[in-house]
């Protein structure tokens, strides 16, 4: 091809000329990039990147136990708010077959009445301090009322530790206790937590006679009949103590233990949430910090004139 008189004037010609010159602005940039990289990776900055990324993931570690802070203490005071509430009859906190209170949960009541070992029934892929076993839930027949409300009475591992507590009607277990079965038969005085109904079990999975996937308060009344409150309750203690419960690990001696009451969800404190945030903002100060120090040292090595005239032959092979 024959470039004619005056084609070097053409801006597209211009253009694409400057564009495979070393001095336009992209190739330029290039190899700006590459001269940065290269300082980057010299062997003292690649030091200082090692500290910067050790301070960093000390920093998020600190951010993370800052962050569990924040949950233990909410949790904490979740529960202490919770232990500080006045124990309520459980006649003026809910009724046979009404709703279940809106701030029910983990609300501590009081009840009069007697349990009916007879009626018990194990639910069944239960936890306990690791171990895994069966709530042992009993209904308990309020005596203002007459209904019955199912009651967690306790833990236990194996199905046979279960049946002898129903088939003892109370009086059996690892418990430091002097009663015996005539005080469960009997009236007593029983605090509990209350808790809503749990979802039936999903699918179509058989359990054997005497046991359930979950405190479904209306298989409950199919089982049991009669009216039952739309609510269990978590037991906490028993007056008379009739000795039934063991102490925290008497299960593991084919006894029974108490079943402590779900923790409410209790979110953060803000306090520690904010110093948690605090430390993430260490890490990518440190990081950023790493960066400009790379890009101030590239620059310090970098000749003001040949710069100069860098832009210069740029101008003259534009024109």
């Amino acid at each position: 091809m024959v470039v004619g008189e005056g084609a070097h004037k053409d801006p597209r010609y211009l253009q694409r000329r400057t564009a495979l010159t070393p001095f336009s602005r992209p190739y330029a940039a290039r190899r700006s990039l590459v001269r940065v990289l290269r300082t980057a990776l010299s062997p003292r900055w690649l030091a200082w990147l090692v500290v910067v990324l050790g301070l960093g993931a000390g920093f998020v570690w600190l951010g993370f136990w800052q962050m569990n802070v924040a949950r233990e203490d909410a949790a904490q005071e979740v529960l202490r708010e919770a232990a500080a509430r006045p124990v309520l009859d459980l006649i003026a906190e809910v009724q046979p077959h009404a709703p279940f209170p809106r701030d029910g949960s983990n609300q501590r009541v009081r009840a009069v009445g007697r349990f009916e070992p007879a009626r018990q029934v194990l639910v069944v892929d239960r936890r306990l301090a690791g171990a895994d076993g069966f709530w042992v839930v009993q209904p308990f027949v309020v005596e203002a009322t007459g209904a019955r409300i199912p009651v967690v009475r306790g833990f236990v591992r194996s199905v046979a530790a279960g049946q002898a507590v129903s088939a003892a009607g109370g009086s059996v277990g690892s418990g430091s206790g002097s009663g015996s079965g005539s005080a469960t038969a009997g009236q007593l005085t029983l605090v509990g937590s209350l808790a809503p109904t749990e979802s039936p079990l999903a699918g179509r999975r058989q359990f054997p006679p005497g046991q359930m996937g979950s405190v479904d308060v209306g298989a409950l009344l199919n089982l049991w009949g009669g009216e039952v409150y739309n609510a269990f309750l978590f037991a906490i203690s028993e007056a008379p103590d009739p000795g039934i419960v063991g102490p925290s690990g008497a299960s593991a001696a084919g006894g029974m233990e108490r079943v402590p009451p779900p923790d409410l969800p209790s979110g953060l404190t803000l306090r520690n949430a904010a110093y948690a945030l605090q430390w993430w903002v260490f890490a990518v100060f440190a990081l950023w910090m790493w960066v400009k120090m790379v890009r101030d040292d590239y620059r310090r090595h970098q000749p003001v004139a040949a710069e100069g005239a860098g832009e210069s032959a740029d101008v003259g092979a534009s024109q």
